[in-house]
């Protein structure tokens, strides 16, 4: 049987099931940089980044030169087993990046969901307490305790309830949807007087950006009101950068916008630049209340995926990614900002340096508009530009091309974004 689209979509429709959702109706045969090709040959510009994971883009010739160089030393010792340099000097390297002039630890894992959940680990281990508090449109992962934090019904929390308990929502600000700082502030105050006592809750974990969400940016004002609030009640504030990390807002975490400091980083995605790796970075008596053995896996630090690691910190730093996500979403804002004339139905650009996003809703109001949005997305990947939605009412179109891309590519991509919004 010949490998086509149209037989393998048959064979993965015979094979997986249904709820693994997949995008593209093609499949991949090869990728470079800030393009990819399918199995029949037709070439793909990808502003999608395998959802925030190829900052650095596909196949950088030095995560594949790092990873190369691995694989003719060893695979696998299971770090708890046998640790190796490399990993010691990832956590380095991430306690000195992030944000914060005070002593840290970083312990690593395979996904964001998996972080996630040993950040509530190391949070409840280090305050004695049980609560966590998460917000609506939030998304932190698919695992039991990632969906209980997570804040979207559909598709990610339909059907597999229950969830871990002393988990609580407050909603996130957004002002265009007449959402203010004060409601959420005021809605936290409603929590503690209604379902939980401070005193019983751990941390607070909240997106800087939200991603799955719509890309909503946390205002400055909430973030200093939530650390006044975990400072005044003994909470520890988790920042899950699983999506913002490693350049994609203009800076190297988006917790760099604010003037307040996470005491947890859960981070993922874009570490390893495609190679499954993820870590929690924190307060070095935070990180260390868990007991030996409390925290690791298997597949923890996976020896391959630290050495993507270390190549793609490199890479960020000597290729200037951060200064390059602040130029490139700036060319895409000013892009999407001339088109509204044209384009009634886009009622807000948002987000930080290379992570933007566009809200659809119908003309003249805040009323979401799903089938727009759907229009332009398919618009765009029949004209081969490959983009993602987001979003409670999946409304939003999200961009989040590699940061290595080619300024043609990038130019040839915008030109198809704006044929797609214009119909």
């Amino acid at each position: 049987m010949s490998d086509n689209n149209v037989n393998l979509l048959r064979r993965k429709d015979a094979a997986t099931p249904r709820g693994v959702g997949v995008m593209a109706p093609f499949f991949v045969a090869r990728a470079e940089n800030s393009e990819l090709w399918d199995v029949e040959g037709r070439r793909f510009i990808d502003f999608a980044g395998g959802i925030a994971v190829l900052n650095t883009g596909h196949r950088h010739p030095r995560v594949i030169e790092a990873v190369k160089a691995q694989l003719d030393a060893f695979t696998h010792s299971a770090y708890q087993i046998v640790p190796y340099e490399a990993y010691v000097r990832l956590a380095e390297r991430l306690n000195r990046l992030t944000p914060g002039a005070f002593a840290k630890k970083t312990t690593f894992f395979s996904t964001g969901a998996e972080a996630i959940e040993n950040a509530v680990k190391i949070a409840r281990s280090a305050t004695g307490r049980s609560g966590v508090i998460a917000f609506s449109g939030g998304f932190h992962g698919r695992t039991m305790m990632g969906l209980a934090l997570t804040g979207k019904v559909v598709p990610y929390k339909a059907g597999f309830g229950p969830f871990p308990p002393d988990v609580y929502h407050v909603p996130f600000p957004i002002a265009l949807h007449g959402i203010s700082v004060e409601d959420t502030l005021r809605a936290f105050q409603n929590l503690f007087k209604a379902d939980i006592e401070p005193k019983r809750v751990a941390a607070i974990v909240i997106e800087p950006v939200q991603g799955e969400g719509g890309f909503y940016v946390a205002p400055p004002e909430l973030m200093r009101s939530l650390r006044k609030l975990c400072d005044e009640h003994g909470i520890l504030l988790i920042a899950d950068e699983v999506q913002t990390g490693f350049a994609r807002t203009g800076k190297w975490f988006a917790m760099e916008h604010h003037e307040v400091l996470p005491d947890l980083m859960v981070t993922a995605k874009s570490l390893a630049g495609g190679f499954p790796l993820s870590a929690v970075t924190g307060r070095a008596e935070v990180m260390d209340a868990p007991e030996p053995g409390g925290l690791g896996g298997t597949y923890a630090g996976n020896p391959l995926s630290i050495a993507a690691a270390n190549a793609v910190l490199d890479i960020i730093e000597e290729e200037g990614l951060v200064k390059r996500a602040n130029e490139l979403g700036g060319i895409l804002r000013t892009r999407l900002e001339g088109l509204k004339a044209k384009v009634p139905q886009m009622a807000e650009v948002r987000g930080l340096g290379a992570m933007l996003a566009v809200e659809f809703c119908q003309p003249g109001g805040h009323t979401p508009d799903t089938e727009f949005t759907k229009v332009v997305k398919a618009r765009a990947l029949d004209k081969g530009l490959m983009l993602l939605t987001c979003g409670v009412y999946s409304n939003v179109i999200r961009f989040l091309f590699p940061l290595t891309v080619p300024e043609p590519v990038f130019k040839e991509g915008l030109s198809i974004l704006e044929s797609a919004l214009t119909g």
